[in-house]
């Protein structure tokens, strides 16, 4: 009785990890091609191949680590890195709990800490998107191909700038803008808050960058205040519809 019990539980987690092997591919293949302009963009701001790589394998973030590393290369205080990956990051908060209410009852918390690791944007996605409760071996398979594609593009990238001319690095770093604009103007044209969001970041962007006074604030401190602002005014000007139920 308990063998066939243990069998059950193996056969479980053998196939929740492969689906999430599965699922995490497309993920990870993506993660690689953005991971590898932020390997060119820290060996060319004067950080180390090694340095690159443990920032990715340890923080599993592109908006944050992008940000970071300008915080970085500003020289920037502890501060200021704190409070800017805070607000960067603080949606994973409101991923992980909503990913909790997701997963098999019973699940230790050593599992949930590990689970929380993982949790980006896109594993997040396809977690919420699996019909019913979720294992965290899916998460584990997930993982699996997420952080190791965002951890060799770093490298790759890295070792690909410490070696490549510079006319090729910049027509990489083009490259990187351009993946940027494509991830933000479809959603802009079907969501009125994503267009808010969008116009009104690159407004803001501007007067910090132009404007006297703005521009003498460090970059990091500019991230934090056009995010809070940003999210802020598109919360007034494009609040989410309430669904309204209908009982009889």
């Amino acid at each position: 009785m308990n063998n066939g019990l243990k069998e059950d539980r193996l056969d479980i987690k053998s196939r929740s990890f492969r689906a999430g092997l599965k699922d995490g591919i497309p993920i990870g293949l993506g993660y690689f091609a953005v991971s590898f302009s932020f390997g060119i963009i820290c060996v060319e701001g004067g950080l180390s191949i090694w340095q690159a790589v443990l920032i990715s394998l340890t923080n599993l973030t592109s908006a944050g680590q992008f940000a970071g590393i300008g915080v970085i290369f500003a020289a920037g205080s502890y501060w200021e890195m704190a409070m800017m990956q805070l607000v960067i990051n603080l949606r994973y908060s409101l991923m992980s709990f909503s990913l909790a209410q997701k997963l098999v009852q019973n699940v230790s918390w050593g599992h949930r800490f590990v689970v929380a690791f993982g949790v980006t944007d896109e594993i997040f996605g396809v977690s919420a998107a699996q019909p019913g409760k979720v294992h965290p071996f899916y998460n584990y398979g997930a993982m699996c191909m997420a952080i190791p594609g965002w951890t060799l593009g770093t490298l790759v990238g890295a070792v690909a700038g410490s070696l490549l001319p510079a006319f090729i690095l910049s027509a990489l770093k083009v490259a990187l803008y351009g993946m940027f604009i494509a991830i933000i103007i479809p959603p802009s044209k079907k969501n009125r808050a994503v267009l808010i969001s969008v116009v009104s970041a690159m407004a803001l962007s501007c007067l910090f960058t132009w404007l006297p006074g703005l521009k003498q604030i460090s970059s990091g401190f500019v991230i934090i205040i056009i995010t809070v602002a940003v999210a802020g005014l598109a919360a007034v000007l494009a609040p989410a519809e309430e669904e309204v139920s209908h009982e009889s």
